[in-house]
């Protein structure tokens, strides 16, 4: 298994570990569903991935949206981290767990001008003025982020206005689509000509030339993001090569270019096949990046699964095993209200219980064949949806009811996915670090998905 995840044995019978906790324990303790990070497996991710990059020297800014709990992201602000945003609401988050201002690339498509003045001044903040920084300072006081990924013209010039009304002058970087096939599922791909994001290479150039010298923006490089997960750093390579010719383009033009950020998207082994690795990632890409910093040019990177997946585990309780005509059915309470990308993406998680029967201990999350002891069946939840399951046509060691299944590589787009359709409250969420668990998110009650309705029923 992965390192800081690990099946423990005692006497005849092994049980499932989190960074040394017993996650028979967890769930007794904060209950199921319950998403548990290994803060020392995120931590490890983030240094590999620094390192493998390290000849560049470039900002890595984690793609909050990946999983944005406020606790994990100040470890993560802790370890030199910038964030890549999409929201206002993420913004926030971003401030809050301390990371500098120009540390922020604030991305997304559709960028209200209330999110713009926000993301120019604290002053704007959504969260009101009253707000407090992670040390207490004002949020009036803040200044603006760092970069804005450009997806459109449009963009650009509703930032360069409100930027003008504030007076202050926002940096940005023009997303480009390179029209590069990333391989992997057609939701999660985004540097296509037919897909919503970016702005097509051949009409880069000449929108830096209407938008030099227009009050209140200052367009400082170029922003590609091919999609994800990506397991090939050939895409990446592929669309550097194309957008470097842009660069010299654009700087033998006197544009004052100093930023190349070529987005994220590396893959993580779920466990159906091995992408390459980050030290692999960072051999293929640095030649082609370092005489682009030799020019100046510095390099953002934007990783968000390749640091949280694999350091999350769902634990989910078994509630009934029910065998139909044509198959058995393990149903548990998390469901696609909990962790959507199987039904969404059709996307593989490796789920096995976290005390299985029969000593049944797995030494990968490779799918496992059919053996003696082992039973076919589908992991569903219990909203009322055909497509609520967490994985189909699985074997595993017989599971009974109470029962208590971990579903793996679940850190990244779990929780900050998850919703609350038929009424069930999100899940909780426990960080496991060097001084044990702690409760980082406490488990949404059922009076907080009703209290605004009951609020305005009584006016």
């Amino acid at each position: 298994m992965l390192p800081t995840l690990q099946y423990v044995q005692s006497g005849s019978a092994t049980s499932l570990h989190i960074a040394s906790e017993s996650a028979e324990a967890l769930a007794a303790r904060f209950g199921t569903p319950l998403y548990v990070y290994s803060q020392p497996a995120f931590e490890a991710a983030f240094a590999r991935l620094k390192s493998a990059f390290s000849s560049v020297s470039p900002l890595l800014c984690y793609a909050l949206k990946a999983s944005g709990n406020i606790h994990i992201l100040r470890k993560l602000a802790d370890m030199g981290a910038g964030m890549d945003v999409v929201s206002g609401g993420e913004l926030e988050r971003a401030w809050l767990s301390g990371v500098p201002m120009d540390h922020i690339v604030f991305a997304g498509v559709g960028k209200t001008r209330v999110e713009i003045a926000a993301a120019l001044s604290g002053k704007h903040s959504l969260l009101g003025t009253e707000a407090r920084g992670r040390n207490g300072e004002s949020v009036t006081t803040r200044g603006p982020v760092g970069l804005f990924n450009i997806e459109s013209e449009g963009e650009a010039r509703r930032i360069a206005e409100v930027a003008s009304e504030l007076n202050i002058v926002a940096r940005g970087c023009i997303r480009v689509n390179p029209n590069v096939d990333a391989h992997t599922h057609k939701y999660t791909t985004t540097g296509k000509s037919e897909n919503k994001f970016g702005i097509d290479l051949a009409r880069v150039a000449e929108l830096f030339d209407e938008l030099r010298g227009v009050p209140g923006i200052q367009l400082v490089g170029i922003h590609m993001h091919l999609g994800s997960p990506i397991a090939s750093a050939a895409p990446y390579a592929e669309a550097i090569s194309a957008i470097t010719p842009l660069l010299d383009r654009l700087q033998s033009s006197g544009h004052p270019i100093s930023v190349l950020n070529i987005g994220g998207g590396y893959g993580i082994n779920y466990g159906l096949s091995a992408p390459q690795n980050a030290e692999e990632f960072g051999a293929a890409l640095c030649p082609l990046l370092t005489p682009l910093v030799a020019r100046g040019i510095r390099i953002v990177l934007e990783p968000g699964r390749s640091i949280i997946a694999q350091a999350g585990v769902l634990l989910t309780r078994v509630q009934y095993v029910k065998q139909g005509q044509a198959k058995r059915f393990v149903i548990c309470d998390a469901g696609m209200h909990t962790l959507i990308r199987p039904a969404l993406y059709q996307a593989y998680h490796f789920i096995w219980p976290v005390s299985p029967r029969g000593g049944h201990t797995p030494t990968d999350m490779k799918p496992v064949p059919p053996a003696a002891g082992l039973e076919a069946c589908d992991v569903v939840g219990p909203i009322c949806e055909s497509s609520d399951f967490l994985a189909t046509d699985r074997v595993m060691p017989r599971v009974e009811p109470d029962d208590l299944l971990a579903v793996f590589c679940a850190g990244a787009y779990g929780m900050s996915m998850s919703f609350n359709y038929n009424d069930h409250p999100r899940p909780a969420e426990v960080l496991v670090g060097p001084d044990g668990p702690r409760l980082i998110r406490s488990r949404q009650t059922q009076m907080q998905l009703v209290i605004n309705e009951l609020e305005q029923s009584s006016q």
